[in-house]
């Protein structure tokens, strides 16, 4: 249960991020577990210190060293986690050992879900 609009907006935020902030020649993952409500993108990119993490999911903030004056506004995570939080779920990312992130998304599925926002 959900917007569509707005998930499908949450997943082009996180697929388009694992892609620019990847490196050259690298690998991203996309795992959607339907019955779960949980999916995961993941990239080979740079290592992403964890104290880096949280700060990611704030507007305007990029990692550490990461071209501010790129493509895009520093928004896309702070978007996931505002559309996670209003489908009643949650949002974590972790770095990979040897350089990249993994974002997680936890929706509620079925009689846990939510109305629609």
């Amino acid at each position: 249960m959900g917007s569509r609009v707005l998930i499908a907006q949450l997943t082009r935020n996180l697929v388009a991020n694992a892609v620019a902030y990847n490196l050259p020649d690298g690998t991203g993952w996309v795992r959607v577990t339907v019955d779960g409500g949980v999916l995961t993108v993941a990239n080979t990119g740079p290592v992403v210190p964890e104290a880096d993490i949280p700060g990611l999911f704030e507007p305007f903030r990029r990692g550490e060293g990461r071209d501010r004056m790129g493509p895009g506004a520093g928004l896309g995570l702070s978007i996931v986690r505002s559309i996670t939080a209003a489908h009643g779920g949650t949002v974590s990312a972790v770095g990979r050992e040897g350089g990249g992130l993994v974002v997680t998304v936890r929706l509620p599925v079925g009689d846990q879900a939510p109305e629609r926002p």
